[in-house]
């Protein structure tokens, strides 16, 4: 690989003082390593006013930092000068002495700016951590003489850790000023050349589709001579985790996930047991490693998987299939703004084709323009901003706007959508040299939301989506989809994301699922009571109606009055809201009240964490009430997705409604109710032996996950600009 920038004076006035104060408080330890290494004694001054052409290999690094828990790291390797990134190199996986060999032509014009190299570990879905930085003094290098440099990285916050070293071949030529036209050519590709490189560190070349069926004869960990068996999976810098199948050694999975392949050939996916434990570590149960490289493309390989050191098998089913729509360009390449290409997509996904690729239900393209207003994270009052979208499982990164409040990206994301019902992220945050990125702010967008081709600016929420911070972000997206595709998808499980914020232990956020628990509770709790009223005549009228409906029901019932009863629930709902009596947003406003407590809580803990050590005192219960808090979550998600399917929260799913309940009725009125549940029970016994390896899935709680709850609600409730926060809120959350 070679690369050639122009690098002039990037930095102002002040900076430049700042970069040569730090330089005089450096010590000369690493240019006399560079004299002693190839030099041997002193050499002349070189003239820093004219230019040069700088030729580097990297070759390798040696005894690295350990930053992954595997005990290795995926490290890289960034080239800077005067605070701009000209280089970055390729990622080397589970490695502390990586092997690179790159070669790198840098064209510079002075040489009193020393070239800053920082060593990254690769995290996927999260901020790479810092290895270590050098500096190499181009003042000190001879000119057309070949260097063999040797650097020690160095942390500013830890002097006295070895953090290893970096092998590098280095040398510097002469340029003549004839070439300063080619020079300035170099320096406006600069960008497009480091966008390129960001690109291909973030696509991928396929899909890895993974079935965990069943595991065998593991052996017990347990006092009880069992386990309680999970599995963990690592491709490159993806993780999983599966469900935790409890007291068996021979667990039955049955759960399906997708990986992406960065790699042409394929690369190593680790596979790992574990035996879970409450209270304590997990115990570890055995690992083995399958090379993708030797599986062929576009078929199911059913594998048989044994456990170093006999400690059992693991049965998988993998697939490996081509790769998905998933880009990143400049508004100038924007494929939905071709009239051509536009009609293409979308007889691509046209009724016609319904039954094509049932996985691909559509794409998504969303431009991100710029932002106004946004925090200020640097001390300088200004912020180095990025972003960040991601849809389920697939995460592109725009480049960085520097010194600014008011960045204009103007990138164009493109995505395949393979659920309909996902929701599209967009995250802010702020570049910092040595620690990890600031979090400036994020929204949510559901993709039955968007408006195609439509501009929109939305108010930027902090973390857990319940409160707007400061800034607004402008974005447009477009979603072609095909709805049957869609739909059919909306009855199958939705696909699990690999990187999830763990659960905090919260006394408010235990409280707050309690309360939602109750309510649901208390509405059937007001059920059951004015059913009970109409046969205790409280309301003579009432109880006489429903003595009538009930004669009526009980003696010309039918099975098919049950969806019906339900459509005509649907069906009241709907225009109670298109005359606008009633409205879903009062709880949801509610619910809003509560999270901005439980956000207080969040806070509050965070600050006095170290002072009161809350952890530290529940530890050994700490396991057991996250299990109930997210019991009472789940328990809530449940009835509030029942209840929100009727209010039309989601119209695409109350329309979906009515379509199974209308087929569900008029299938139930002409067939008879034996033959419905002879064919059902036929398709339940026959399931296991026409498909040994079928996932089982419950039809109704698939569609269910897809509606959102009150929580979600607020999530992905827009806010406007101008009226972001109400006085009484701005107050709350400026108490000063």
């Amino acid at each position: 690989m070679s690369v050639s920038f122009s690098l002039g004076d990037l930095l102002t006035a002040e900076e430049r003082r700042g970069v040569s104060l730090l330089t005089e408080m450096l010590t000369t330890e690493q240019s006399k390593g560079i004299n002693a290494a190839g030099n041997g004694g002193a050499q002349p001054s070189l003239p820093t006013s004219a230019m040069y052409q700088l030729d580097i290999v990297l070759k390798r690094g040696n005894n690295l930092a350990i930053r992954d828990r595997g005990g290795t790291s995926d490290p890289y390797v960034k080239f800077k000068i005067a605070g701009k990134e000209v280089f970055r190199s390729k990622i080397v996986h589970k490695n502390l002495n990586p092997v690179w060999d790159e070669r790198v032509c840098l064209i510079v014009d002075n040489l009193q700016e020393p070239l800053y190299f920082k060593v990254f570990d690769y995290d996927f879905g999260l901020q790479d951590d810092f290895m270590g930085s050098a500096y190499l003094y181009l003042d000190s290098l001879e000119l057309q003489r070949p260097l063999d440099v040797r650097l020690d990285l160095q942390d500013p916050h830890c002097p006295g850790q070895d953090l290893g070293s970096l092998e590098l071949a280095v040398t510097l030529f002469p340029r003549s000023t004839e070439d300063r036209e080619a020079l300035r050519q170099a320096q406006q590709q600069q960008s497009l050349q480091l966008s390129d490189l960001h690109r291909k560190s973030q696509l991928w070349r396929g899909i890895v589709s993974i079935r965990l069926i069943e595991g065998r004869n593991l052996i017990p960990m347990d006092q009880n001579g069992l386990s309680d068996p999970y599995v963990k999976f690592k491709l490159g810098p993806q993780k999983y985790k599966s469900k935790t199948i409890p007291k068996t050694l021979n667990p039955q999975w049955r759960q399906q996930f997708d990986l992406h392949l960065y790699d042409e050939e394929g690369g190593i996916l680790e596979i790992s047991v574990w035996d879970k434990d409450i209270g304590r570590r997990d115990d570890f149960i055995g690992q083995c490693q399958l090379d993708l490289s030797k599986l062929s493309r576009e078929k199911t390989h059913e594998l048989e998987l044994e456990l170093e050191e006999d400690k059992g098998t693991l049965v998988l089913l993998v697939t490996l299939t081509a790769t998905v729509t998933v880009s990143i360009s400049d508004l100038s390449v924007n494929l939905l703004d071709d009239p051509d290409e536009r009609q293409q997509i979308i007889k691509r996904y046209s009724p016609l084709r319904s039954f094509l690729n049932l996985k691909d239900v559509g794409v998504v393209q969303v431009k991100i323009l710029r932002a106004e207003e946004l925090m200020a994270a640097d001390v300088t009052g200004k912020s180095d901003p990025f972003c960040i979208a991601e849809l389920c499982n697939e995460r592109l990164q725009t480049h960085t706007v520097y010194k600014t409040l008011n960045p204009e990206w103007n990138k164009v994301f493109t995505f395949n959508v393979k659920d309909i019902h996902s929701v599209l992220e967009i995250s802010v945050y702020d570049e910092d040299r040595d620690r990890s990125a600031d979090f400036l702010g994020k929204v949510a967008i559901p993709l039955l939301n968007i408006r195609n081709s439509e501009q929109k600016a939305y108010v930027l929420k902090n973390k857990e989506l319940t409160r707007p911070t400061k800034g607004v972000i402008f974005l447009e997206a477009d979603v072609i989809f095909n709805a049957v595709k869609a739909s059919l998808r909306t009855f199958v499980p939705p696909e699990q994301k690999y990187i999830e914020e763990e659960s905090k232990v919260s006394k408010q956020m235990l409280q707050q699922n309690f309360n939602r628990v109750k309510r649901c509770v208390l509405f059937l709790i007001n059920v059951g009571s004015y059913i009970n009223s109409c046969f205790q005549w409280e309301s003579p009228r009432r109880s006489l109606c429903a003595f009538l409906i009930f004669v009526v029901v009980v003696w010309n019932f039918e099975l098919y009055m049950v969806p019906l009863s339900l459509l005509l629930l649907l069906s009241w709902n709907y225009f109670r809201l298109a005359s606008g009596k009633e409205s879903h947003e009062g709880s949801v406003e509610a619910m809003e009240d509560l999270l901005e407590d439980v956000d207080e809580e969040y806070d509050k803990d965070d600050k006095d964490s170290e002072r009161k050590g809350f952890l530290d005192k529940f530890y050994a219960v700490q396991d057991v009430i996250l299990t109930v808090q997210n019991a009472l979550d789940e328990v809530a998600c449940f009835g509030e997705r029942v209840k929100n399917t009727f209010n039309w929260s989601v119209p695409f799913l109350s329309w979906l409604a009515i379509t199974v309940l209308c087929a569900g009725a008029t299938l139930i009125y002409f067939i008879p109710l034996r033959y419905i549940v002879l064919v059902w029970g036929i398709n339940k016994f026959t399931k296991k032996l026409r498909n040994p390896y079928n996932i089982e899935n419950n039809e109704l709680l698939d569609f269910l996950s897809r509606v959102p709850s009150d929580i979600q609600l607020i999530q992905y409730k827009e806010l406007k600009p101008e009226t972001s926060l109400s006085p009484s809120k701005k107050r709350k959350n400026n108490p000063g």
